[in-house]
């Protein structure tokens, strides 16, 4: 048995993952201000939008529920090292795409491959750092979205302006690349869970994720706090440029703006929730949340400014209450179940997030001047949603228990 990272391997481990975090989530966020482009480009509809960031999600909800019947068969490296080129493939392929459905279809095989990444990453984080630093363990990995909001969107977006839409995702693929080659060259084994004495099969390993009322709070927990925000995230860009007068070049400021929020605020929310304590500072947020999620639905006539401050907050208030959101799920569930756990848990949030773009898709229509209707209403769908969250929080047992060894 190999002894515990020291400090600085700590630190070079959750700097490895939050780049592996930034590609995924850059993949999936690039799509949500190139609606515009592709709704013209391809002549669909919002429906057909709606669908077309849900393919993504549903997809990786599927992969999710296929990985938990491996997950914890596997090292975690070389689980990884499988994955993520696989998906930097896809991602490939959907930067090849000449029509709307082969973009589906690469979409569909990203979420495939993309689906099991963020599950892996909370899975290592979980397993190797102890449960008193965990919450801010989470928020160095956390930072990924900040990042990928500060500069992936921005880059991706003057990459789609001066070149094609097409450039974003090759760019992206590069990336995956360069990540992949640096972690396999840095990454410890993270096999210790394959030689646990209670380690159990892996359709017991389910069952026993499934059979325990602790772990479907925390599922349905998960669930709400992913379909809160995408209610709404998916349709903003579409949003602010047709209703409230955002122009196509002042939209990369939204995402700059919003992301070195959520990247100084990170550190912070990681330290107040491990102060504080998990749950409490979910609920907080949650809570809070409500106001720039409404706000965001309401705000055509508004200056530039105060569309820059709404868009601001609600990106902190939604980064910063993942922090001590995934902090708690993750020690809802001892660390023999963790892995399988965490996948599942991976898939109830693609779903939950599919789910709701592509209800909000039937919910917001638009009328004879192109401009979104009803957006209002799928944002009061997504703030009874974060309040159910809240509140369902509050019910969920907490696991305490030492750190895996790596």
């Amino acid at each position: 048995m190999t002894p515990h990272l020291t400090p600085s391997r700590e630190r070079w481990l959750l700097f490895t993952l939050a780049g592996i975090q930034f590609t995924h989530i850059l993949d999936f966020m690039i799509m949500m201000p190139l609606g515009p482009q592709f709704t013209a480009l391809f002549g669909i509809s919002n429906a057909q939008f709606g669908l077309l960031v849900s393919a993504y999600t549903l997809s990786a909800g599927l992969s999710g529920l296929m990985a938990a019947t491996y997950i914890d068969r596997f090292s975690r490296k070389r689980l990884l090292l499988t994955m993520y080129p696989l998906f930097g493939l896809a991602t490939l392929a959907c930067g090849l795409a000449p029509d709307y459905a082969s973009l589906m279809v690469a979409r569909v095989a990203a979420g495939l491959f993309g689906g099991i990444l963020s599950a892996l990453s909370q899975t290592i984080v979980a397993d190797v750092v102890p449960f008193e630093r965990r919450g801010r363990a989470m928020s160095v990995v956390m930072t990924s979205f900040s990042v990928s909001t500060v500069a992936g969107v921005p880059a991706s977006l003057f990459l789609a302006a001066h070149l094609s839409w097409h450039a974003p995702f090759f760019g992206i693929a590069l990336l995956v690349g360069l990540l992949s080659f640096g972690a396999w060259q840095s990454l410890p084994r993270l096999d210790e869970h394959l030689h646990h004495p209670e380690r159990t099969g892996v359709w017991r390993s389910i069952g026993q994720v499934l059979a325990e009322p602790n772990h479907l709070k925390a599922f349905c927990v998960s669930g709400l706090m992913m379909f809160a925000g995408f209610t709404v995230i998916p349709y903003i860009t579409i949003y602010l440029q047709s209703n409230a007068g955002m122009k196509a070049s002042e939209v990369p400021w939204m995402y700059l703006l919003g992301g070195v929020a959520t990247l100084v605020s990170a550190r912070y929310f990681g330290r107040l929730t491990d102060r504080l304590g998990k749950v409490l500072v979910f609920q907080r947020l949650a809570v809070a949340l409500g106001l720039p999620l409404m706000a965001t639905t309401l705000s055509q006539g508004l200056p530039l400014w105060c569309l820059l401050l709404i868009s601001t907050s609600l990106f902190t208030v939604m980064s910063g209450r993942m922090i001590p959101g995934m902090a708690m799920i993750s020690s809802a569930v001892e660390p023999r179940l963790r892995g399988t756990f965490m996948t599942l848990n991976s898939a109830v949030q693609s779903a939950s997030m599919g789910s709701a773009a592509l209800v909000a898709g039937l919910i917001v229509g638009r009328n004879e001047q192109g401009q979104l209707t009803l957006y209002w209403v799928a944002g009061l769908l997504g703030v009874g949603a974060s309040l159910l969250s809240a509140w369902l929080a509050g019910r969920l047992r907490l696991q305490s228990g030492p750190t895996v060894r790596v």
